[in-house]
């Protein structure tokens, strides 16, 4: 009973920082050593003032034996600190004593509640007015001149509660300015909420607690983008209405701290589930567009969860946080990752291979596979798509789903765009030679390279190299290019289409809504996503969106091609839809140009001249 009563009043009263061990343990040598100090002086003021040899033995005894509990390191913080301050308050009821009672004798008090103060802990705020108390009201009433400086005319009780309520008000106002002086040190200065300083002194208070606690660690997807496309005012606009888009979304209770410049943390009492619920409404709360001074913008979010692992430190709570969250990115973005065992190992393999792509290519390490493009209405190859293939020298055939990601992340996907773009424009020129046909050639565009580079100069300079027409040329992109400057895009786009190029749309009614594409980008050919494919011929939806497809293609002057053609009854569907061209596993897999060039009647697949 005591104890419950005794949890309530601490949930009560507001609480602030947990000291790290090692301020706390500075701290509290430097009070110990005053205490002792207070004691040896207290027993030379005994014998100036001619008190006895006991009565200095006795002060000393009352001030010091207290310490004996403050010293070992294996008595908790509380105990280490109740102990100090009882040295300290006893220190300063010896010098009321000992001056006989004298006004200015009862400042220590008031000086040592300062002193216990560095503590920032509610324990010695709560033994300070409790010793004044009773030492005011039992002492004050057996010896009332030793203690107020009079014979007992004025109830000690009153006196009491006067000089506690002193003492009292001196301890709220340390705690006023050691709370104040927290709002400054432990808060972000432009979202106010937690910073990273108190993110891990919550965490190492929750690990400790009774109640089980998790971690989201949160990364807005393509944050950059905004900076460098409408400034850096606009992205602190966007961070503020997002922190306050966080604060909707947790419960009473939960922490919120913003950690970097655009990475926020929450820390949910609860487990994992709780936590991936939490996790949930923040990404649904971010697909809603935010209003900037420059117009509308939705930005995305990647969020990692972990719950407390054998360590149950805050360093291994947040370590799995971020591996979960960079898995999070590393699948697609915008989507929500729990971590697990495992994961540790994925994330060295990544950091390997991202660092290993960018020797890659002076390597030998990449090699461009091509998987040809079928007229559905004969069966017969009008030309190829350029796919890179990673062989790595310790791992083998890399998957692109794997190395491509990372390849956009670190730059390096700029370096092996180019190289795949020369690569194809000079197999596609060798082959349309040998075989007397104008062979078409499909090479894919990152939204980094785009970004990063000059594309047009790149095409114009591989296309002059390799005597390979433009008008054999079709550059594929998807969605991504929409992150960016759309404005640049669609004028790079413009003016590689100007000399001859044409433009296709990759894994078109994915992602951005199809018509949204075709009002903002210049297109020539849309390419239908494979997950729309696999759903024939039995699926009745997939058939009503692939026709809808095919008729808006026609009316705008679009050609079609159908990704991840896999059966003949797809392809058999597709034909009667009048879709123009296919590509898939059922006509051929990526090859080698080797033996890609042999299904074109090449003997031994033409190699590329330079």
């Amino acid at each position: 009973m005591i104890l419950e009563l005794r949890n309530r009043l601490v949930r009560l009263l507001p609480e602030g920082r947990r000291l790290p061990d090692e301020v706390w343990e500075r701290r509290h040598s430097a009070i110990v050593r005053l205490a002792l100090t207070t004691a040896v002086a207290l027993v030379l003021l005994a014998w100036v003032w001619g008190f006895g040899q006991p009565v200095a033995a006795g002060v000393f005894l009352l001030v010091a034996a207290p310490l004996a509990f403050a010293v070992p390191a294996r008595v908790p913080r509380a105990g280490r600190a109740a102990a100090t301050t009882v040295s300290l308050m006893a220190g300063s009821a010896a010098l009321v004593h000992l001056w006989g009672g004298v006004t200015e004798a009862h400042f220590a008090f008031f000086v040592m509640i300062g002193v216990v103060s560095l503590y920032q802990d509610w324990v010695p705020f709560g033994i300070a007015v409790v010793v004044v108390a009773l030492h005011h009201g039992v002492v004050g009433t057996l010896f009332p001149h030793e203690v107020f400086g009079h014979s007992g005319e004025h109830d000690p009780w009153l006196w009491a509660a006067i000089h506690a309520g002193f003492v009292l008000a001196a301890s709220l106002a340390h705690l006023s300015a050691w709370r104040l002086n927290e709002d400054q040190v432990v808060s972000d200065r432009l979202t106010g909420l937690a910073n990273r300083t108190l993110l891990d002194e919550v965490l190492e208070r929750s690990l400790h607690g009774d109640e089980p606690v998790s971690l989201l660690l949160l990364d807005l997807d393509d944050f950059k983008d905004v900076n460098d496309t409408r400034g850096h005012a606009a992205g602190d606009e966007l961070l503020l209405a997002f922190a306050e888009r966080l604060r909707g979304c947790v419960r009473p209770g939960d922490v919120v701290a913003r950690t970097a410049g655009d990475e926020f943390a929450v820390v949910v009492t609860g487990d994992v589930q709780s936590a991936r619920a939490v996790g949930e409404r923040i990404l649904r709360s971010l697909s809603l567009p935010v209003s900037l001074d420059g117009g509308p913008v939705t930005v995305h979010g990647s969020i990692g969860v972990a719950g407390p692992d054998d360590e149950r430190t805050a360093g291994a709570l947040l370590r799995n946080a971020d591996l979960a969250m960079h898995l999070a990115k590393a699948q697609g973005k915008n989507r929500l990752v729990v971590y697990a065992d495992g994961m540790a190992a994925t994330a060295r393999r990544r950091a390997e291979l991202q660092q290993d792509l960018q020797v890659a290519v002076e390597g030998e390490q990449l090699a461009v596979h091509y998987q040809p493009t079928v007229r559905l209405s004969d069966g017969r190859t009008t030309g190829f798509e350029a796919l890179v293939r990673w062989h790595h020298p310790l791992h083998g055939l890399v998957s692109p789903a794997e190395f491509i990601p990372l390849a956009e992340e670190s730059g390096a996907i700029t370096a092996i765009g180019r190289w795949v773009l020369h690569e194809a424009v000079a197999q596609g020129a060798a082959w349309s030679r040998e075989t007397g046909e104008p062979l078409r050639m499909a090479v894919n565009l990152s939204p980094r390279q785009m970004a990063d580079t000059d594309v047009t100069a790149e095409v114009r300079a591989a296309l002059e190299a390799s005597g390979f027409p433009a008008e054999q040329l079709t550059l594929e992109v998807t969605e991504g290019v929409l992150v960016r400057d759309v404005d640049r895009v669609v004028e790079q786009l413009e003016e590689l289409r100007s000399f001859g190029v044409r433009v296709a749309i990759d894994d078109f009614g994915t992602g951005f809504s199809g018509l949204s594409y075709l009002r903002r980008l210049p297109a020539d050919i849309i390419k239908i996503d494979r997950s729309f494919i696999s759903d024939l011929p039995a699926g009745r939806s997939a058939a009503t969106l692939i026709a809808s497809i095919v008729e808006l293609a026609r009316t705008l002057g679009l050609d079609v091609v159908a990704e991840g053609v896999e059966t003949d009854e797809q392809r058999e569907v597709l034909r009667a839809m009048e879709c123009g061209s296919a590509q898939g596993y059922f006509f051929s897999r990526p090859e080698p140009a080797g033996r890609a060039g042999a299904r074109l009647g090449l003997a031994a697949g033409t190699t590329p001249v330079g």
